[in-house]
């Protein structure tokens, strides 16, 4: 049996112990717009036609959340995670002038074979943070 087409990610996330550090650097440094945030808990962001999720993993390893009645399973990381943010090539430059202007180290630089490039950061939790342009997986913008 085939399995169902899926057609894009929904949703990611990252974990951040600090949920106000997190906040400040994907809102104030990358412009995500703040959706629903739980003290202690979590803080989502809207990301063009999906979300991102930060979770402290102290509470969502530990305590299910109850949703209309069903429970969401626990789950959680410790260590580093990484997220891939698409920006278009034309922007690449921009990005590089912002984040130096927000006092935001650029860890790497990639060229990849297939025409992409990325810039790598660190969020204030030490998560991998990628700005890669769709050539990187050889989308078309």
């Amino acid at each position: 049996m085939t399995a169902p087409r899926i057609p894009g990610v929904l949703e990611t996330v990252v974990y951040a112990a600090d949920l106000d550090a997190a906040e400040r650097f994907y809102q104030g440094v990358l412009g995500l717009e703040v959706f629903l945030r739980q003290e202690g808990r979590l803080v989502f962001f809207r990301c063009g036609a999906g979300m991102f999720l930060v979770f402290n993993p102290a509470t969502t390893e530990r305590d299910r959340i109850i949703v209309n009645g069903s429970s969401i399973p626990v789950h959680g990381a410790r260590g580093p995670g990484h997220v891939a943010f698409r920006v278009p090539e034309a922007d690449i430059e921009r990005w590089r002038r912002h984040l130096g202007q927000a006092g935001v180290d650029i860890e790497s630089e990639v060229r990849w074979a297939s025409g992409g490039r990325s810039l790598y950061v660190r969020d204030p939790a030490g998560n991998s943070v990628e700005l890669a342009t769709a050539a990187t997986w050889g989308i078309e913008e």
